[in-house]
C-alpha cells in the first residue's frame, strides 16, 4: 500500500477514533523493541502552546548540532509534517515501512488512527539513532499513546478547557490528566502562570520535580531584546540579550520561557550554549500559529479553536492592530466550545464569513452563524458553502489595510492555506 492507502485503511481499523489507554499499545511497544529507547525524551503536554513549544525546543537543540526528532499532531497539509527528523519530514518510504511493522507485530490488536501515527514516530525515531525526541500529546497526556514512553523532562504548557469529554470540565481535572505525563525523579516544566494545584499535587505524589513559571523562572522584556532566569537545584541561571522569538505575540515569549527551563533540565545530557538559543529563536518556524502573510491585505493564519486559544489570538491582534478592518474567515467542530471562542473574539472582528468544515464533527456554517448573533445581534455575518468559499469572498471583500484572519479549526487554516500556495 501506498501512504494515502495506509491512512485510508488506518481510519477504518478501529470502533471509535478516540478510545484513549494505553492497554493495547503498551504490548506493541515491547514486541517491537520500542520500550527502551537510547535517546532522551522531551515529552509536551498543555492546551495551547504546545505546538509553539515543540517547534522551539526543536530549532534550539537542532541549531546546537543535535539529532532532534520531533513529533506532532495533527498536520496542517501533509500527514508527513507529524513525524520531522533534523527538521525534515519523513518520507512516504519511511513512513509505510512502519506501518508495515506495526500491522505485521500487532496480531488481533486494534489501533486507533493517532496510535499507528504515534509508534510509527517511536519506530522511526529509534532507526535514526537521536540524541533526542520530542513528543506532542494528541489528548490529555495520562492515556495518551505518547505517555507509553518516560520522559527525561516533561514540560506542560498553558492551561484551559478543551475536549472536556475525554478530560474534565474544570482546570483542575484537566491538569490532573496533563501531569500523567510526569515521572519520578525526572524534572516537570509548567508554563502556565496559574497552574491547577492538581499538578503540583501529582508532581508531589510521584516524586517528580516541578519548576514553576513566575516561581522558579520567568523572563524580563526590553526594547530589542529579552532576559531569561531560572532557578534550579544546581543554582541560578540566566541568560541576558536574547532575540525575539520568530513567532508572532507576546506570548511566545512564555513558551520560550518555559522551553528555556526545560533545556537547562536537560543540559548535562545536551548541554546548549546563549548562541545556539539565539539561533534557534531566530530561525523557529511553525506554520498556523499567527502566521502571517503581509501585502495590502494583510492575511493571518492561525488555528484557535478553543477559548484560551482564541483569548491568545485577540491579544495578538490588539497588540497588531491594523488600519483597516479585521474579517475572520471561521469554521469550528461540533465538539468544540464555538461560544466561548466566539466571546473571546468580541470587539475584535469587524466582519464574519462562515462556513462549514470537510470532516463529519464540522458545525454547520449556519449553527455558527447563529451562535454568534446570539452573542451580538449586529454582528456582520455571512454564511459560505465552504471555507475556500468563505475566504475567497472575504478576500474580495476586503481592501487595502484591511486584514482577514482564518481560524477556528486545523481543518480552517489547512483549507485557507492551500488557497494561498
Amino acid at each position: 500500500m501506498n501512504l494515502a492507502e495506509w491512512l485510508s485503511w488506518q481510519e477504518t481499523q478501529h470502533a471509535k477514533p478516540i478510545d484513549l489507554g494505553l492497554e493495547r499499545t503498551r504490548p506493541l511497544l515491547r514486541r517491537l523493541s520500542l520500550d527502551h529507547p537510547s535517546h532522551a525524551i522531551i515529552t509536551v503536554a498543555g492546551t495551547n502552546g504546545k505546538g509553539s513549544s515543540v517547534a522551539l525546543l526543536e530549532a534550539i537543540l537542532h541549531g546546537a548540532g543535535y539529532r532532534v526528532g520531533a513529533y506532532t499532531s495533527p498536520h496542517l497539509l501533509r500527514y508527513n509534517e507529524r513525524i520531522r527528523i533534523l527538521g525534515e519530514e519523513a518520507d512516504d518510504a519511511q513512513l509505510c515501512a512502519s506501518f508495515e511493522r506495526i500491522n505485521e507485530a500487532r496480531g488481533d490488536i486494534s489501533l486507533t488512527y493517532f496510535e499507528f501515527a504515534t509508534l510509527a514516530a517511536f519506530d522511526i525515531f529509534q532507526r535514526a539513532r537521536l540524541d533526542v525526541a520530542i513528543l506532542e500529546v494528541g489528548l490529555g497526556g495520562r492515556l495518551d499513546t505518547v505517555n507509553l514512553l518516560d520522559a527525561d523532562v516533561a514540560l506542560i504548557s498553558a492551561i484551559g478547557i478543551d475536549h472536556v469529554e475525554w478530560l474534565g470540565a474544570d482546570r483542575e481535572s484537566i491538569g490532573r490528566e496533563k501531569a500523567g505525563i510526569f515521572r519520578a525523579e525526572s524534572p516537570a516544566v509548567c508554563g502556565d502562570g496559574d497552574p491547577p494545584r492538581s499538578i503540583m499535587a501529582h508532581a508531589e505524589a510521584v516524586g517528580a520535580p516541578l519548576y514553576c513559571a513566575g516561581r522558579d523562572f520567568g523572563y524580563q522584556t526590553q526594547a530589542d531584546t529579552w532576559s531569561w532566569w531560572g532557578q534550579t537545584r544546581n543554582g541560578s541561571v540566566q541568560y541576558k540579550a536574547l532575540p525575539y522569538p520568530n513567532l508572532r505575540g507576546v506570548f511566545q515569549l512564555r513558551n520560550a520561557a518555559a522551553v528555556l527551563m526545560a533545556l537547562v533540565q536537560l543540559a548535562e545530557r545536551c548541554p546548549i550554549s546563549h548562541a545556539d538559543i539565539c539561533r534557534g529563536l531566530s530561525t523557529v518556524n511553525l506554520p498556523g500559529r499567527f502566521q502571517v502573510i503581509p501585502g495590502a491585505i494583510t492575511r493571518i493564519f492561525d488555528v484557535a479553536h478553543n477559548p484560551h486559544g482564541a483569548e491568545v489570538l485577540a491579544e495578538a491582534l490588539r497588540e497588531h492592530p491594523c488600519q483597516g478592518r479585521t474579517l475572520a474567515v471561521f469554521g469550528m467542530l461540533a465538539d468544540k466550545d464555538s461560544v466561548g471562542v466566539l466571546r473571546a473574539m468580541q470587539g475584535v472582528v469587524d466582519s464574519w464569513y462562515m462556513a462549514g468544515l470537510p470532516v463529519a464533527r464540522a458545525a454547520t456554517g449556519e449553527f455558527l452563524a447563529g451562535q454568534l448573533l446570539a452573542i451580538q445581534q449586529d454582528a456582520a455575518v455571512m454564511v459560505y458553502p465552504t471555507i475556500s468559499a468563505a475566504y475567497a469572498q472575504a478576500l474580495s471583500e476586503a481592501r487595502p489595510q484591511d486584514r482577514v484572519v482564518m481560524f477556528g479549526s486545523f481543518y480552517t487554516v489547512a483549507e485557507a492555506l492551500q488557497q494561498s500556495l
